[in-house]
């Protein structure tokens, strides 16, 4: 009974999760003149749309430098190809379930020596270094872009968001509560199985979660999520100029745009469907720009890339179950002891 309640509160979760993205994908597009919309598609630099893919494919390349960075204090034998293949399977998996590739992946890199939570704790660890990257953006965009910045975080993302008491008694109510559990398993854990096994496994988290302290080559860390983070800039640079109405734009304007879609990234719909659609047409509005160009420009930045994760994720998908199969084939060393 209780796996038949688990998986129906599953299917609720993933009908309201795309029922939300079904409606931001209506207020997106509702306002939009079809007529302009496929003129403007018709003029696309299709070059600029080749270099964008071949940028995101040199950015997960990049996470995977980085990540695998962070395991090796845990596991020194991982290899590249096991890193990269996780990433892209989490990613296309992050495509239809919001956050689902996050613990997938981690799950792909897991071994004896390098336990679930410890890997959890180095992808919460690179997280927080994406975080880091972002307010570095962030500061950048208020020194060379401070006034369209300004005006779209108060009017399109911190004026809706204080103004929506509910959401931040909920969201305080969850940080006290995980909080109070975390403090009542480390009192418990000598006493009760279950506190114990939650106390292990939330040290475990932390140990991974400092997986910076332990690197032999922090500098690559750093270095690379700066690199990260400006294919990400590149990537909407690239749109930039693969549309003829955004000519006038720069690399500041990328980085803008570039930060306000991570922003509605963080919206848990499907893939950010609809989400970072209408936030990012709402950013090139601040231009002066149409809304239909607007709409163009998020659905290339948004669509293509999608299709960028879904194939490669496709491509790590095979080399994973016939690395797997290959392994399961190989036959078990012979005894030669003659006993």
């Amino acid at each position: 009974m209780a796996v038949k309640n688990n998986k129906f509160i599953k299917a609720v979760k993933y009908i309201l999760l795309f029922g939300l993205a079904a409606l931001l994908v209506y207020l997106a597009f509702r306002k939009v003149n079809w007529a302009d919309f496929l003129l403007g598609l018709r003029q696309v630099r299709w070059f600029w749309i080749v270099l964008f893919c071949v940028v995101s494919v040199v950015a997960l390349m990049i996470r995977t430098i980085r990540w695998k960075e962070m395991i090796v204090p845990f596991d020194d034998g991982i290899s590249s190809i096991k890193v990269w293949d996780a990433i892209n399977i989490g990613n296309m998996v992050s495509l239809v379930i919001p956050g689902g590739g996050e613990v997938l992946r981690c799950g792909y890199v897991s071994s004896k020596k390098f336990e679930m939570d410890k890997a959890l704790g180095t992808m919460f660890c690179e997280r927080l270094w994406d975080f880091i990257s972002l307010l570095l953006l962030f500061i950048f965009l208020i020194v060379f872009n401070g006034g369209r910045i300004g005006n779209y975080l108060t009017e399109k993302i911190i004026g809706p968001a204080m103004s929506n008491t509910t959401l931040w008694v909920l969201l305080a109510a969850a940080v006290l509560l995980v909080a109070a559990f975390v403090v009542i398993s480390y009192k418990l854990r000598d006493k009760y199985k279950l506190f114990g096994a939650v106390a292990r496994s939330i040290s475990r988290l932390w140990i991974g979660f400092g997986a910076f302290s332990k690197s032999r080559n922090k500098a690559l860390i750093v270095i690379s999520s700066f690199a990260l983070w400006f294919m990400y800039v590149l990537m909407s640079y690239c749109i930039l100029k693969a549309m003829p109405a955004l000519d006038g734009l720069g690399l500041t304007d990328a980085a803008f745009f570039s930060f306000v879609g991570n922003i509605a990234s963080v919206v848990p719909v499907p893939g950010g469907i609809g989400a970072y659609h209408y936030l990012v047409a709402a950013a090139v509005g601040l231009y002066g720009i149409s809304w239909e160009t607007g709409i163009l420009f998020a659905t290339l930045n948004h669509e293509i890339h999608a299709l960028v994760i879904l194939l490669v994720g496709i491509v790590s998908y095979i080399h994973f179950v016939s690395a797997g199969k290959a392994a399961a084939d190989k036959p078990e060393p012979s005894d030669s002891s003659g006993l």
